[in-house]
């Protein structure tokens, strides 16, 4: 047994366990009860609930206070809304930053691009194929590039047509320009 070598350990650990004997507790737990059963103190009474009253807007009429004094703002006219109605392609689900252009190929005249997706998947796209979510439709597919016209609202609602462009990199991550608004 592991005690034989050791006496004295057997006596420090009878000498701890003997402290633990009695340590007046009926006495402590006799001033709990009486101070559970005796709360002291006072809780305030909540103050009175403040009247309000209801302010209605009446300057819907009058000139927007960001808009030049003496002008009005007029909306463009639309170039086209997107096509709601067609059936959503699989890039159409990740922002148009998250897309790398990896490569490009051509099979006899016709370009297409690979697309690292972030789920880590290779798309192929062609010219009219649809990515990012902004409906950017692919419209040119060079050696080292890839461009695409979306269309957004701009600040008025109206919709507008933008110029985007993916690049080749030598790592393979996009390297996307500014976009450019013909417009």
């Amino acid at each position: 047994m592991i005690w034989r070598g050791r006496p004295w350990l057997v006596l420090a650990c009878a000498a701890l366990l003997a402290g633990c004997g009695d340590a007046h507790l009926d006495a402590l737990e006799q001033q709990l009860q009486t101070l559970r059963q005796k709360p002291e103190g006072k809780i305030a009474a909540l103050p009175e609930m403040p009247s309000y009253a209801v302010a209605s807007y009446h300057g819907s009429a009058l000139r927007s206070p960001f808009a030049p004094a003496g002008q009005t703002l007029e909306v463009p006219v639309a170039p086209a809304e997107p096509r709601v109605k067609r059936e959503r392609q699989p890039l159409e689900a990740f922002a148009l930053e998250s897309l790398a252009l990896v490569g490009t190929l051509s099979v006899g005249d016709t370009p297409s691009g690979l697309i690292r997706a972030p789920d880590g998947r290779l798309y192929r796209v062609f010219i009219g194929d649809y990515l990012g979510r902004d409906q950017g439709c692919v419209t040119q597919i060079t050696r080292r590039s890839l461009s695409l016209v979306e269309r957004v609202r701009d600040t008025q609602g109206a919709w507008r047509e933008r110029t985007r462009q993916l690049s080749l990199t030598a790592s393979g991550d996009r390297d996307a320009e500014s976009p450019r608004d013909p417009g």
